[in-house]
């Protein structure tokens, strides 16, 4: 007859091997490693199976310590399990998901280089173009709009605790729309996003360089200025090192330093223009147009700059790929919380900037922006010191910004080759994909400098990205009950967000066709 103990361990066993199996922990090593006996155990069984067959032969009473040390790993490995595991193993390799050790203050830093730059120095033109009421309005309405999709994204990277996590907006895309469609609907306008900023990077930061030297050097200046192309080489240069780095974990201080710099330059030139006082015969009514044709342009330019004041949507899920993600510790929780504290601080930045702009220079404000209003006006009454340091704060947060929205770009390119090889992509393969990268943008930007005649249109063609895709998305992933407030109010802010796309993009066509685009091939012009 068998003893107490014995029926106690058989039962025991018996109960352990009928537990259902554990969820796999999250796969950190190479695809070539994970059926390794080191990764999965002898025979590819589970740990637990592995633990339980010598236990059969323990008939004495070391068996409850054994017991309650098997009941230890239990519990720990049903805690690694409630990781999130990667959608494929090899996007272990990737720059985006390669380091998963991101938070809260990480996104918040990612979050506030990526939506303050040099788009916003343009808010005040679209006050000259719509007016003070319309004007606060839309920014306020275009303000709340873009919280709310980012709201939507954020929930959407994972949309069942502990599934599969969108780490990348196409894979999001693809999921909802189809691999077909996904490329039609989402790819230019995503791609641009990533490589049209950087090349408006390339620009402005290179025309900056064009300008900081000039104010360093004086008026009597001896020294041969460098040609735009050669400081659009140089900053090309710095952005092609500074991309070295090896993944989105590892910029997070060099988001940091841009997000300072892009606040920094934002609050110097607001105050300087407000400090300065109105330019003489400043006027705020809206720049009169001559016929209906060119006071619907100026609208649909005014919507426009707003729209494109709001960027950042692109990277946002990439962003969030960085954090590790549990049941217990979602990645939502503290992605949301660095996005609030971002999006507060682009708040405090962009109203303003939008409304001291406006009220300083009204509608003698130039179409390039505020940035510069700041030079025309005030050239000669500002320090040099004062114009010199907001100038260089310009070109960091160019340099910093560069990275984040290159980022994706290099993760496509390396996907390529890993994906073929399955294998990690060599340092100097890397290197090389970066730089690539670089020199193609640069080229972009001395072979069509009229590429700032298209930002309407372009910008009209990347709007769903930010303003209508996400509500879609939450549709087609979440199922709300049809008829219910969240499913009316998705379905009406992504209709409209298509809508006003689709007026954005008409209306530039239609002003294209009408005053008629200005093509001068290589023959790239200064930032004012």
């Amino acid at each position: 007859m068998a003893s107490p103990s014995k029926e106690k361990d058989a039962v025991f066993v018996s109960e352990v091997q009928s537990a259902p199996p554990t969820p796999r922990p999250p796969v950190s090593a190479p695809p070539s490693q994970i059926q390794s006996p080191a990764a999965g155990g002898a025979g590819g069984r589970s740990p637990l199976r592995a633990m339980a067959s010598p236990l059969r032969a323990m008939a004495t009473p070391l068996a409850s310590p054994v017991r309650k040390a098997v009941a230890s790993v239990k519990g720990a490995l049903e805690e690694v399990g409630h990781i999130t595991r990667l959608a494929d193993p090899r996007d272990a390799w990737l720059p985006i998901t390669e380091s998963r050790s991101g938070n809260a203050y990480y996104a918040a830093f990612h979050n506030l280089s990526s939506g303050i730059g040099f788009q916003a120095l343009v808010l005040p033109a679209a006050f000259a173009s719509l007016g003070w009421s319309w004007a606060i309005t839309c920014l306020t309405l275009a303000f709340a709009w873009q919280l709310y999709t980012l709201w939507l994204l954020v929930r959407l990277h994972e949309p069942v605790a502990g599934a599969t996590r969108y780490s990348r907006y196409m894979h999001l895309a693809t999921t909802v729309f189809g691999e077909r469609w996904a490329k039609i609907l989402a790819l230019l306008p995503v791609m641009y996003l990533s490589a049209g900023i950087c090349t408006a990077l390339i620009i402005v930061g290179g025309g900056s360089m064009k300008i900081l030297f000039s104010i360093a050097c004086g008026e009597a200046c001896l020294a041969r200025p460098l040609t735009a192309v050669e400081w659009y080489l140089v900053f090309v240069c710095a952005a092609v090192l500074l991309s070295q780095l090896p993944n989105l974990n590892s910029i997070a201080g060099v988001s940091l330093v841009g997000a300072t710099a892009a606040v920094a330059y934002c609050t110097m030139i607001w105050v300087v223009s407000v400090a300065k006082g109105r330019v003489p015969g400043v006027s705020y009514d809206a720049v009169k147009a001559t016929n209906d044709v060119d006071g619907a342009l100026q609208i649909l330019n005014g919507l426009g700059i707003i729209a494109f004041a709001f960027r950042g949507h692109n990277v946002v899920l990439e962003i969030q790929g960085t954090m590790p993600s549990t049941l217990k510790h979602p990645s939502h929780v503290p992605m949301w919380k660095g996005v609030k504290v971002a999006y507060a601080i682009v708040a405090l930045c962009f109203y303003p900037l939008a409304i001291g702009g406006f009220w300083a220079y009204g509608n003698q404000i130039p179409p390039n922006g505020i940035l510069s209003a700041l030079y025309k006006f005030h050239s000669r009454d500002v320090s040099r010191l004062v114009l010199g340091t907001t100038t260089l704060l310009v070109i960091i947060n160019c340099l910093t910004a560069f990275q984040i929205y290159a980022m994706p770009v290099y993760d496509n390119m390396e996907a390529g080759y890993v994906h073929k090889k399955n294998r990690p992509c060599p340092w100097w393969m890397r290197s090389g994909f970066r730089a690539f990268f670089g020199a193609v943008n640069f080229l972009i930007a001395v072979a069509l400098p009229f590429l700032s005649q298209l930002a309407g249109l372009l910008g009209g063609i990347s709007l769903p990205v930010t303003l209508a895709y996400p509500c879609f998305m939450w549709v087609a992933i979440k199922k709300p009950r049809r008829g219910t407030a969240t499913w009316n109010v998705n379905w009406g802010l992504g209709i409209l967000g298509m809508s006003i796309s689709f007026v954005l993009i008409v209306g530039n066509l239609w002003g294209l066709v009408e005053t008629g685009l200005n093509v001068k091939f290589f023959r790239p012009a200064d930032v004012q």
